[in-house]
């Protein structure tokens, strides 16, 4: 539930020869991925241009079954060639690669066996490797391993974040009186460290890792962003009270120098500053901030400047009507991305006219994640478009003929994929609504289908019509068994300005659930929708929104709830992300109890009738689970068909493999029967494996 990144990776890959089934498979065509396939099908992101703009390091997804889980691998492309290889094959995850500013080394985190004594397990450390091949070497071994990294100008020290090692006081606390915590007092304070790279001898075997310097002592700060000056000497960071998600609020904007680790504020404006990044010349600094507006959860954040020392901020984005993400500063202004409703841009700002101008990639609609090379004449990125899989990009700056490095998509080669097209409606009080309407590979005009409404996240999130794989919801098969799909960008979804991000406030459910029923609605009158059969599904605000609906109308025949909001004072008092609500809301519980009231979908339990699925992770902190138990409590009593699946362990998402196939099957024999007939299944049938000779 809390702001959500708008355009993320999520690290799904698939090996189309093994097709594994778990349960029984609807009736589909053969043609269209399994449950299995979808989870298996391979994603690529995080691409990182070398600083020659020769070469590109990215990332790229795979489904560990054995393990249970979603691991990574770097690949390394020659752009000139086109041809990609295997940079890392180790165990585990390997992420975050960087090039060192001359191009010689390759850093990034993983989680790998660490192959230093001493190192903690399971934690991610950064390792370091020749960039033209070798062995890659650890450098760091943190006790809670490392957050975030980045390389100083002379390519021979690293910054990085991470927790601050347990103190004797609290070892010497848990041996005397067991584990305890106290709320709002115990934390693990993020600090800046500094390591030099060690002299690597790759033919000499593993190096030992460098010892670092710590930069920000002291509990009073917890790190977030940072980056070096251009001469090296100091690093600017962003800061805040305390590690807790509610403190939030009270990030600054810091420097300290690297010789003598002397912190200076330069920002104390209230609300969030983040994400420093240094001027071509070192005598200012950009950052994102709120801009002391307190209601930062949906309002626009800005691109602000301030001297190097402190001063005066001046904010550069105040006319851009839209969320801005912070890049880089080169020499011709400074780069930043931005969604424009259901596309994705590169943006270039003047900071003396405070002008931003839209640089177009040609043949992509939706591009983000770049990086730059050192002279800023190239760029890569990741793109997609319309009924496109995601990819990785390079291009020349000023953009002309992007080039492709990588083909995933080829993996849909002989499935029949729905095609996907961004439809507009009214809600009832005038509003436009913009939606991404999924129709079978097989579609034909004058018929009516059964119609399934898939609801993001967020608030703040937004759906694009491109291909992803499915993850929680099996869209293409329900597609593929005749249905259309409806994923509405309702008010409060990013990218269409900070005005309609606002229109929930005060207003949530309420305005949401209205901005969905008049697409149903809409979709009716097109003679597309059997209004007979009708479901919605959804996680997290979706979730909240798919409740709203099970509890306030009787015209869905299944309504799916993942991790949802019932009761907004549960919500409040549980949550991890306590200030969602005031933001929302204007008020706490104490002050208005009226708005939690009508906003809860609780509130209208009298009123349910149609049949809901519940699924929620045991140890949601975001949406905490005692908003499950009270939906389905109240379900039960009023005597609607209710199902309860808690996924043991795991917190708001769910992201795993086996656990996410159990959520996509759970939904398809919950929506195949009460859409399409199907018997409901009691239980998931488990794979039965051969008895080992």
């Amino acid at each position: 539930m809390s702001r959500p990144t708008i355009v993320c990776l999520n690290l799904i890959a698939m090996s189309l020869a093994c097709v594994c089934f778990a349960g029984a498979q609807p009736a589909v065509p053969a043609r269209t991925p399994t449950i299995d396939q979808s989870l298996e099908m391979r994603r690529v992101g995080s691409p990182k241009i070398s600083p020659d703009g020769r070469r590109v390091v990215y990332q790229q997804s795979r489904t560990n079954w054995e393990t249970n889980a979603f691991e990574t691998d770097l690949w390394l492309a020659d752009i000139a060639t086109g041809e990609s290889h295997l940079l890392t094959v180790a165990v585990k995850s390997s992420t975050d690669a960087a090039w060192s500013p001359d191009g010689k080394w390759i850093a990034f985190l993983s989680d790998r066996l660490a192959p230093i004594a001493g190192s903690p397990a399971d934690k991610q450390q950064i390792y370091v490797m020749p960039s033209n091949g070798g062995e890659a070497q650890q450098l760091t071994k943190m006790e809670n391993g490392v957050n975030s990294f980045e390389w100083a100008t002379d390519s021979k020290r690293i910054a990085l974040t991470a927790e601050a090692p347990e103190p004797k006081e609290m070892k010497d606390r848990k041996d005397t009186f067991g584990e305890y915590h106290v709320i709002h007092k115990d934390y693990s304070t993020v600090h800046l460290w500094l390591v030099d790279l060690p002299k690597v001898d790759t033919s000499a075997g593993t190096a030992a890792p460098g010892e670092p310097k710590l930069l920000t002592p002291g509990d009073t700060l917890s790190v977030g962003g940072f980056s070096f000056s251009p001469d090296g000497t100091r690093i600017a960071f962003s800061a805040q009270r305390d590690p807790d998600l509610i403190s939030g609020f009270s990030s600054d904007i810091y420097t300290v120098t690297v010789p003598d680790a002397v912190v200076k504020k330069i920002v104390d404006t209230p609300g969030p500053d983040n994400d420093p990044k240094w001027s071509p010349d070192g005598t200012q600094i950009a950052y994102t901030t709120a801009n002391a507006n307190k209601f930062f959860f949906y309002s626009n954040g800005k691109i602000a400047v301030v001297g190097s020392d402190g001063g005066t901020p001046r904010v550069l984005t105040q006319s851009f009507d839209e969320d801005t993400e912070l890049l880089r500063w080169a020499p011709e202004g400074i780069y930043f991305s931005a969604l424009q409703k259901t596309t994705s841009h590169l943006f270039l700002l003047d900071p003396k006219s405070a002008t931003a101008s839209q640089i177009d990639m040609p043949g992509t609609e939706i591009a983000n994640q770049f990086s730059f090379s050192k002279d800023f004449k190239h760029v890569a990125y990741q793109g997609t478009a319309t009924n496109r899989y995601g990819e990785i990009y390079t291009s020349d700056l000023p953009a002309t003929s992007p080039a492709q490095l990588t083909h995933s998509g080829e993996q849909l080669t002989g499935f029949d994929i729905g095609k996907r097209e961004v439809v507009r409606w009214k809600s009832e009080d005038g509003t436009t609504i913009e939606g991404v309407l999924y129709k079978p590979a097989n579609w034909v005009a004058n018929k009516k289908y059964p119609l399934l409404i898939v609801i993001h996240g967020g608030p703040t999130g937004i759906d694009f019509p491109v291909i992803n794989a499915d993850q929680y919801y099996p869209i293409e098969r329900f597609l593929a068994k005749g249905a259309l799909v409806l994923k509405p960008n309702y008010r409060g979804s990013a990218g269409y300005g900070e005005k309609f991000r606002s229109l929930n406030v005060r207003n949530l459910g309420v305005g949401d659930y209205a901005d969905v029923i008049s697409g149903v609605d809409y979709l009716i009158a097109q003679g597309l929708a059997d209004k007979e059969r009708v479901g919605a599904m959804g996680w997290s605000e979706g979730g909240y929104i798919s409740a709203f609906i099970s509890t306030s109308s009787d015209r869905f025949k299944a309504v799916s709830v993942g991790a949802g909001i019932s009761d907004w004072m549960t919500y409040y008092v549980n949550t991890d992300i306590t200030p969602f609500t005031p933001q929302y809301l204007h008020a706490t519980p104490w002050d208005d109890p009226e708005i939690y009231r009508k906003t809860s979908p609780i509130s209208y339990i009298a009123k349910a009738k149609t049949p809901t699925l519940i699924q929620h992770g045991g140890n949601d902190r975001r949406v905490p689970l005692p908003n499950a138990f009270e939906l389905r409590q109240a379900l039960e009593d009023h005597g609607v068909p209710v199902k309860m699946v808690v996924y043991d362990g795991f917190g708001h998402p769910i992201n795993k493999p086996k656990q996410q196939r159990a959520v996509m099957e759970e939904n398809e024999n919950w929506f195949n029967h009460y859409i399409w007939g199907d018997p409901l299944a009691p239980a998931l049938t488990p794979i039965v494996k051969p008895a080992k000779p």
